[in-house]
């Protein structure tokens, strides 16, 4: 083989190669594009997935809190139209559960959720009663 005719599969090789990879950069841009959008789509959806929750977590607790779970069933039970007011601490101890710290506050917790939906009200602070326009 002559040189010249070896110089010229090198180049031939060389313009295969560099074609190649021009190539595999269009696609590896294509790649990086499409990744890139699928992650943005990713960020959105998880975005919307923990939006929808809150939202679902507050129509849940909003919609009816006494028809929904039992705690709060249990809770108001406790109250009725001829009882008068009372503090946390008395509807623990009409549960029978403690009246420690953890228990009571709870509890208030829970009782002002009910304020905050019109089931409860409280004439002062503290005090909690059954929403006249609810009995």
């Amino acid at each position: 083989m002559n040189t010249t005719t070896i110089l010229d599969l090198i180049a031939a090789r060389q313009a295969a190669a560099s074609a190649t990879r021009d190539e595999l950069r269009e696609q590896m841009t294509k790649l990086a594009a499409e990744v890139a959008a699928i992650e943005s789509e990713l960020a959105d959806l998880a975005t919307t997935r923990q939006t929808l929750t809150k939202i679902l977590a507050n129509e849940v607790t909003a919609s009816e809190p006494a028809i929904i779970s039992e705690p709060y069933q249990q809770i108001l039970a406790v109250f009725t139209a001829d009882r008068g007011a009372l503090r946390a601490k008395d509807v623990c101890l009409a549960l029978g559960i403690g009246t420690e710290p953890k228990d009571t506050e709870g509890i208030r917790a829970k009782l002002k959720r009910l304020v905050n939906h019109q089931i409860l009200t409280e004439s002062q602070p503290g005090l909690f009663t059954l929403d006249p326009n609810r009995i």
